[in-house]
């Protein structure tokens, strides 16, 4: 990837199916990082990138970060490379240089968008004799290097698109290969690079396509055998329009922040595209893997609907809670949240012991999309004893003691094992023994009295949550103040 900003949805779907392809044929997935337009490179970008992609779950076998046989995996600190590659094409008379000003190269696009052309170089310098080129070193003028478009390009099978071929000398001028502060274009440096790394195939986004015949002529001019490629049909909004990078709202670290699995954000990428015999919700990075077909991936571009994010996550957030292992860091998670956002009120610590924030995890899972969700103010009782009086009781029954006793003596019977069936059912009789109060009554006082709320998870929910104990010492703090 280009490292001029941090990794987005559409990168990481990139890099996901690199990965993927890679497991699926024993490959090695390479993170080669192209910071050759050094103006628009990112401070941090590059060590940005590869978090990311540690934090996804698809971390690459060979990076900057990791090394391996073939490196260095960053352009800037293989330029040598590509100044020797420059001066064998140059001997072979593939490339030639290019001594025209930036002014030239302004007053030709300039001319070309007057006459509603697309702006091309004329290949003027492609003519210069030796002795012309000889001369204009002598002089010291400023160069780039540029490689000499043929026409007749091969046709090359896409692994996605089929086969292809554009004649890129009919509405091209020979593109730059060599800049004049040494550094190469991309044309130039992926070839090179993909050649001395012993790249088989390179999965990247349909926008190079058009490029493609470009870079086998360069193949060719160097006598080197090209790797497959295979090119991945956009990623869009829902509606057919581009995922906007502006607002910053489709950038990893964003959904890092915001609370979203890795695994939620790696099952919608490929569920609403294609490379899988079916689309379906749900699927692990193994499933994916085991499940990929580069053969399946259509042209069409996959439309991205981020409001069913929160429903992929509940999925597999609902997965994290059943796995032992993975529920023991959500238990440290919440535990932090907690103390972040109910920090300054008075927090008991006993919320915050580890059997507790286990068992509103499990008695949650499935209801919430995101961990957060847990600290929102609807869940506020389950960390923060709520205030409520006795008056505010008795607006909803006359019973109010009655009840009070019955449910006290309900949990000093079953403080043994809490289970919600269980508790539905003794709520269900402890209603009959009041003299008036309906059971929707009994509900909406014992709700009131327990989470200072009108609304919820279920009462016997609630209770199982809180635990004999705390049930007990919320309806004596209610009934006697």
């Amino acid at each position: 990837p280009v490292v001029t900003g941090f990794l987005h949805l559409g990168g990481l779907r990139t890099a996901l199916y690199n990965y993927i392809f890679a497991k699926t044929h024993q490959g090695t997935f390479i993170l080669r990082v192209e910071d050759t337009d050094q103006n628009r490179v990112v401070p941090g970008a590059a060590e940005g990138i590869e978090d990311m992609l540690d934090w996804a779950g698809i971390p690459p076998d060979e990076s900057p970060r990791r090394g391996g046989s073939f490196g260095p995996y960053q352009q800037s600190h293989r330029l040598d490379l590509y100044r020797r590659a420059s001066d064998v094409l140059l001997e072979r008379g593939a490339a030639y240089r290019c001594f025209c000003t930036p002014q030239r190269l302004q007053l030709l696009k300039k001319e070309a968008l007057r006459s509603q052309q697309t702006p091309r170089y004329d290949n003027r310098c492609r003519h210069l004799t030796p002795t012309e080129v000889s001369e204009k070193l002598s002089q010291g003028l400023d160069w780039v290097v540029r490689f000499r478009l043929e026409k007749g390009v091969e046709p090359f099978r896409d692994l996605v698109y089929g086969w292809n071929k554009h004649e890129v000398a009919d509405v091209e001028g020979d593109p730059v290969i060599l800049k004049g502060d040494g550094f190469p274009t991309y044309h130039l440096a992926n070839v090179v690079d993909d050649h001395y790394m012993g790249i088989s195939h390179v999965l990247r986004g349909t926008e190079w396509l058009t490029s493609t015949s470009k870079h086998l002529l360069l193949y060719k001019a160097f006598g080197w055998d090209p790797p497959q490629f295979g090119h991945l049909p956009l990623l869009l909004n829902k509606d057919g329009g581009k995922l906007s990078k502006r607002q910053g709202d489709i950038f990893l670290e964003r959904f890092a922040r915001d609370g979203y699995l890795p695994e939620a954000l790696l099952d919608i990428i490929t569920n609403c595209g294609s490379g899988f015999a079916e689309k379906q919700m749900g699927r692990t990075l193994e499933e994916l893997i085991s499940q990929f077909e580069i053969g399946r991936i259509t042209t069409h571009s996959a439309l991205l609907d981020l409001e069913k994010l929160p429903e992929f996550n509940r999925i597999h957030l609902a997965r994290h809670i059943e796995n032992e292992g993975l529920r023991q860091k959500l238990i440290r998670e919440l535990q932090l949240l907690v103390e972040h956002v109910y920090g300054d009120q008075q927090v008991d610590q006993e919320v915050l012991e580890k059997e507790y924030v286990e068992r509103v995890l499990l008695l949650r899972k499935g209801h919430i999309s995101l961990l957060k969700n847990l600290v929102s103010s609807d869940y506020s009782y389950l960390w923060v004893r709520p205030s409520v009086s006795r008056e505010q009781l008795q607006t909803i029954s006359g019973e109010v003691d009655e009840i009070g006793k019955l449910v006290l003596g309900l949990m000093t019977r079953q403080a043994a094992v809490l289970t919600v069936e269980e508790l539905n059912k003794d709520l269900r009789s402890l209603q009959k023994q009041t003299k008036e109060t309906k059971y929707s009554s009994v509900m909406k006082l014992l709700r009131l009295a327990l989470s200072g709320q009108q609304h919820g998870p279920s009462v016997a929910e609630m209770m199982v949550t809180l635990g004999p104990k705390e049930v007990c010492g919320r309806i004596h703090k209610a009934l006697s103040s």
